[in-house]
């Protein structure tokens, strides 16, 4: 089981289960990083939103996440694109967390907003 570490290590690696997968819209700004493969994490829930999941810290049987190895440049760029906020990280859409994957402690951007009458994906992953 994949717990999730909260703190503020720095890492080079990010795990994406949305947008930003391969073959899927956004995956192009994860242009120049390294794909390390792919994991399921038992750390986080995702959820259908409609146009892009978003994740929750609870508990699944094993949501699909893709792990890339980024540099702090594409990682500034990942948080504009998720409206993470630095200085205030519940004030955006998401917040980042750290999450133990199979390549090692990963960035996962967690839904800050509330998820109630939104389709619980537990196990598997989002597709559109």
């Amino acid at each position: 089981m994949h717990t999730p570490v909260l703190s503020i290590t720095r890492t080079p690696l990010v795990a994406v289960y949305g947008t930003l997968k391969r073959g899927l819209r956004n995956h192009h700004w994860l242009e120049g990083a390294d794909f390390l493969g792919s994991d399921r994490l038992t750390s986080a829930t995702l959820y259908d939103l409609g146009p892009f999941p978003g994740a929750k810290p609870e508990t699944s049987r094993g949501v699909e996440v893709e792990v890339f190895r980024v540099d702090a440049t594409l990682l500034t760029e990942l948080d504009r694109l998720e409206d993470f906020r630095p200085r205030q990280p519940h004030a955006g859409l998401y917040r980042r967390a750290i999450h133990v994957t199979a390549f090692g402690p990963a960035w996962l951007y967690l839904y800050n907003p509330e998820v109630v009458g939104c389709v619980a994906i537990r196990q598997g992953g989002w597709w559109p």
